[in-house]
C-alpha cells in the first residue's frame, strides 16, 4: 500500500509591490507629537488577522468544488485588499510616505508623490482549520504571515522606513489573513483601529470612510519639565531570566466562570477584613491583578524590590478641549501602581486589585495627563531608552478597539487576530482581548 506522504506547511510570496494612494495626495514633512516622538515607540507593530472563506453550497457545484481550488472561483481577497489600500491611503496618506528620526531627536514623516505602502502576496499551502484558525501558533509560523523586517523598523541606510507595511495571505480553503505591520509612532490602538475600519469600509463598497481622519499631532505636545524625578534603579525589582531574546507567543482563554469566581474571592477578602464598603471590581482590575501576580512568580523577581503595573489607557476624553473621534496618533497615557514585591507575593489579591483601582482614580484627571505629556516631551529631549528589569507589567486593554468585531472587508468579521510579541520599553506587552 502506497503511503501518502504529507507536505510541510509553506508560505509561498511573491516580490514586494508598492500600493500607491488613487489619487493625488499632499506633498509634506508632517511632524508629531511628544508621545509620537518617544523613542521607546519606535517599532513596527505586526498582527494578523484571520477570515473564513465566505464559499456556500448555493454558490458552486460539485464539479467545480474538485476540479477549481476554492480562491480562484471567489473573490480575490489580495485585488480586494490592494484596492481598498489604495484608496484608503488618500485619506491616510501619512502612512504612504517615510519616517525618520531627524539630528534633533525628532522625527517626521516624509510625504511625497510617489510613496506608497509595501504590500506582498502570498499563498500558504494547506488550510487555515489545519492551523485551528492561528489559535496557539508559534510565533516562527506566525512570522510567515507578515513582510519581514530587519531590526525594529527595517530603516534603510539613510534612517528612512516605512510605517505601514501589508500582507495578504490565501489559503486554499478559500480563507485568508491580513499581516499588518504598522509603525507606533503613527497610531496607537485607537488609531490603528480607525484605519482598518476605514479600509473595509472601503473595500465593502463606500466611498468614502465614515471617519475622516485629522493629523493635528500639535495638539499633544508638551512642555518639557525644568527637572523630572526618575525612580532610583536599585529599588526595582530584578529577574534571573531577563534580558532575553526568548520570547513565545500565549494566548489564555479565561471563561467568565473564572472570572466570577476571582471576584468572589475578591469580596470574601473584604468580607474577612472587615471593609466597610466593598467594591464592585472590573474585570480588568481583577485580571490585571492576577496576571501581574503570576508574573511575578513566573520571573522569579527578587521580592525585595518594587514591582510596578502599568496600564495604558486614552487620552481622549480626558483632556480640554477633547480630541476629535478622527484623531488617529497616539493618545494614550499610563497609569501605574506600585508595590514592593513581598507584598505582591505574600498578600492577598484584593492587595494588588486596589493599587490598580486607586491609580485610575488619580491618573485620568486632566493634570495627570498634561504631566503625561510633560514626562514624554523630557524622554524625548533626554533620548531616554527604557531598560527592562522584569520590573514592569504593561497591559493594555483591547476589548473596545473593534478591531475584530467590526472589521469587515466583505467576508465577515475576521474569527482571530494574532498580535505578535513586540518590544516596547524593553518588555514584552501584555494585552487582554475579549472574546
Amino acid at each position: 500500500m502506497e503511503t501518502r506522504q504529507i507536505k510541510p506547511f509553506s508560505v509561498e510570496k511573491k516580490d514586494i509591490v508598492l500600493v500607491r494612494p488613487s489619487k493625488p495626495t499632499p506633498s509634506d514633512t508632517l511632524p508629531l507629537s511628544s508621545i509620537d516622538n518617544d523613542p521607546n515607540l519606535e517599532m513596527i507593530c505586526q498582527s494578523v488577522y484571520v477570515y473564513q472563506s465566505n464559499i456556500t453550497a448555493s454558490n458552486t457545484d460539485a464539479r467545480a468544488l474538485t476540479t477549481i481550488p476554492v480562491f480562484q472561483r471567489l473573490p480575490d481577497p489580495v485585488y480586494v485588499i490592494k484596492e481598498a489600500l489604495s484608496k484608503v491611503l488618500v485619506y491616510y496618506y501619512p502612512l504612504a510616505g517615510m519616517l525618520k528620526r531627524h539630528s534633533d531627536g525628532r522625527l517626521r514623516v516624509n510625504c511625497k508623490i510617489g510613496d506608497g505602502v509595501p504590500f506582498l502576496e502570498a499563498t500558504a499551502n494547506g488550510t487555515l482549520s489545519s492551523l485551528n484558525y492561528l489559535n496557539g501558533i508559534d510565533v516562527a509560523t506566525a512570522k510567515q504571515f507578515v513582510i519581514h523586517l530587519p531590526g525594529k523598523t527595517g530603516a534603510d541606510e539613510e534612517g528612512y522606513y516605512h510605517p505601514l507595511l501589508v500582507q495578504v495571505t490565501r489559503f486554499s480553503c478559500g480563507g485568508f489573513t491580513i499581516g499588518m505591520g504598522l509603525s507606533h509612532t503613527i497610531c496607537d490602538g485607537f488609531g490603528a483601529a480607525q484605519f482598518f475600519l476605514a479600509m473595509a469600509e472601503l473595500a465593502s463598497g463606500q466611498s468614502e470612510p465614515t471617519v475622516k481622519p485629522v493629523w493635528e499631532r500639535d495638539r499633544l505636545v508638551g512642555a518639557c519639565p525644568s527637572e523630572f524625578v526618575k525612580p532610583p534603579a536599585d529599588s526595582l525589582a530584578t529577574s534571573p531570566y531577563i534580558p532575553t531574546t526568548d520570547i513565545s507567543l500565549e494566548c489564555f482563554y479565561v471563561s467568565s466562570q473564572s472570572i466570577k469566581r476571582l471576584k468572589q474571592n475578591l469580596t470574601q477578602e473584604e468580607t474577612e477584613t472587615e471593609v466597610a464598603n466593598p467594591e464592585n471590581y472590573t474585570i480588568l482590575e481583577v485580571l490585571g491583578a492576577y496576571v501581574w501576580r503570576s508574573r511575578l512568580r513566573a520571573l522569579k523577581l527578587n521580592l525585595d524590590g518594587h514591582t510596578m503595573f502599568t496600564l495604558a489607557v486614552s487620552m481622549r476624553p480626558h483632556i480640554n478641549p477633547p480630541l476629535p473621534d478622527s484623531y488617529y496618533g497616539n493618545a494614550f497615557s499610563g497609569i501605574h501602581a506600585v508595590t514592593l514585591g513581598k507584598d505582591l507575593n505574600e498578600e492577598p489579591l484584593l492587595k494588588a486589585v486596589k493599587p490598580i483601582r486607586n491609580s485610575k482614580r488619580f491618573g485620568l484627571t486632566s493634570n495627570a495627563m498634561r504631566a503625561s505629556l510633560e514626562m514624554r516631551e523630557w524622554i524625548v529631549e533626554q533620548k531616554v531608552i527604557v531598560d527592562a528589569t522584569g520590573a514592569c507589567a504593561c497591559v493594555t486593554d483591547w476589548r473596545q478597539l473593534g478591531l475584530i468585531e467590526e472589521v469587515d472587508f466583505g467576508w465577515k468579521a475576521s474569527v482571530n487576530m494574532i498580535p505578535l510579541p513586540w518590544d516596547m520599553f524593553g518588555f514584552v506587552d501584555l494585552y487582554i482581548e475579549g472574546a
